[in-house]
C-alpha cells in the first residue's frame, strides 16, 4: 500500500440538515488533510435522504477551497447521468483552480432508483455508450485541438487523472484495456473482489496515464476506544444499509447497543455480507483488521470510510485509522 485515502458520502444524521452534513464535510475534510490522507473523495448518489453530496463537483470545489494539498476527487461520478462533455467542463474548471489535485472516478450505475435516473437524464438510452463515453470524456481532458468542433474549455490540457469504479468484472476488464487505475467498490459490494482484481491486473494493457496497474480498494472502518463502542457506532451504519435493502432510505440512524434487534435476521445476514470488507474495533482490532485486508488484496492505495451519527467520534476514528494506516503503509 503506498497511500491511504478517505471516501465521505456526506451523512445526514437523523436529526441534522444538508447544511451540518455539508459543515461536517469540510470539517472532515481538514482534518483528514491534517492527518495524512492522500485523497479525500465524494460520491454521487440521488434522492437520498442521508446522502449530501448529489452536486458532486460543486462539493468538491468546496472541499477543495476548504483544504491546500490533499487530493480531492470523485468516488465518484456516474458517468451515465451526464454527457462526457458537462463532466470534462465542471472537472476541467476544478482542476484549472486546483491544479494537480483533482481526481475524477467515473462509474456506469445510475446512483439511484430508476424512476430518478429518469428524471437526471430526461430520457433513457438502451444501448450501453460508458465505454465511448468514458473515451469522450478523456479526449476533452487531453491535449487541446485548435481544430476540434467541439472544446472543452475550460478542461482541454488539464488532463485530469480518470479512474473506473466497479464492483464487478465489467469495470474491472474496461479500466485494464484502458490502462486506467481501478477502485473497487469493497466497502458495500465485495462478491467479486478477488476475482475483478485478478482480471484487472491480467490484462491491464499500459497507457499514456499509466504504465503499470494501480488498483484501489474501499473498506469500512469504524475505530474507537474500545471494541463495544466501535461496534457500537458502527451500528449507525448497519441500520442505514438495512433499511436501504428493504425500501425504507432514510438520514443516518442514531446508534443503538443491540443492532440484532432492529433487523430481521436474514436481512442482517445480508448487510453483514455486504460491509464485511470492514476493520471495526479497538486500535489493536482495527490494525489487525486493516493488515488482514491489505495482505489477502495486495491494493496500491486503500481508500476507507464509515458512517457514524456523531460527527467528533467520525472525527476521531478517521483519525486513529490515519494513524493505523501511516503506521502500515510505513511497514509498507
Amino acid at each position: 500500500m503506498h497511500h491511504y485515502s478517505l471516501l465521505d458520502l456526506a451523512p445526514v444524521p437523523e436529526g441534522k440538515t444538508s447544511a451540518d452534513a455539508l459543515a461536517n464535510t469540510i470539517d472532515l475534510a481538514r482534518k483528514a488533510e491534517a492527518a495524512g490522507y492522500h485523497r479525500y473523495w465524494l460520491a454521487e448518489h440521488h434522492n437520498m435522504p442521508g446522502i449530501a453530496s448529489a452536486a458532486t463537483s460543486v462539493v468538491i470545489g468546496q472541499v477543495a477551497a476548504a483544504t491546500k494539498t490533499i487530493r480531492v476527487g470523485a468516488g465518484g461520478i456516474m458517468l451515465p447521468n451526464h454527457s462526457p462533455l458537462v463532466i470534462a467542463e465542471q472537472f476541467g474548471t476544478l482542476a484549472t483552480l486546483f491544479p494537480g489535485r483533482i481526481d475524477l472516478g467515473l462509474g456506469r450505475a445510475p446512483g439511484t432508483d430508476l424512476a430518478t435516473a429518469r428524471a437526471l437524464r430526461r430520457h433513457m438510452a438502451g444501448e450501453d455508450n460508458f465505454p465511448q463515453d468514458v473515451v469522450d470524456l478523456i479526449a476533452y481532458l487531453g491535449d487541446p485541438s485548435e481544430g476540434g468542433p467541439v472544446r472543452a474549455i475550460p478542461g482541454e490540457g488539464t488532463h485530469v487523472p480518470v479512474w473506473i469504479l466497479g464492483s464487478s468484472l465489467y469495470g474491472a476488464q474496461l479500466a485494464a484495456a484502458f490502462g486506467l487505475p481501478y477502485a473497487f467498490a469493497s466497502h458495500f459490494a465485495p462478491a467479486m473482489l478477488e476475482e475483478a482484481l485478478a482480471v484487472y491486473r491480467s490484462t491491464f494493457r499500459p497507457s499514456e496515464q499509466l504504465a503499470e496497474p494501480h488498483v484501489m480498494v474501499a473498506a469500512g472502518v469504524f475505530v474507537a476506544d474500545t471494541d463495544a463502542e466501535a461496534r457500537y457506532l458502527r451500528s449507525s451504519q448497519v441500520l442505514s444499509f438495512a433499511r436501504l435493502r428493504t425500501g425504507r432510505p432514510g438520514k443516518l440512524p442514531a446508534p443503538v447497543e443491540d443492532v440484532a434487534a432492529e433487523i430481521p435476521p436474514h436481512v442482517l445476514a445480508q448487510v453483514d455480507q455486504a460491509l464485511s470488507v470492514s476493520a471495526t474495533g479497538s486500535p489493536d482490532t482495527v490494525r489487525k483488521g486493516l493488515s488482514a485486508i491489505l495482505e489477502r488484496y495486495q491494493p496500491d492505495e486503500l481508500i476507507v470510510t464509515g458512517m457514524i451519527h456523531d460527527h467528533a467520534a467520525r472525527v476521531r476514528s478517521f483519525e486513529l485509522a490515519a494513524g493505523i494506516l501511516d503506521d502500515l503503509a510505513t511497514a509498507a
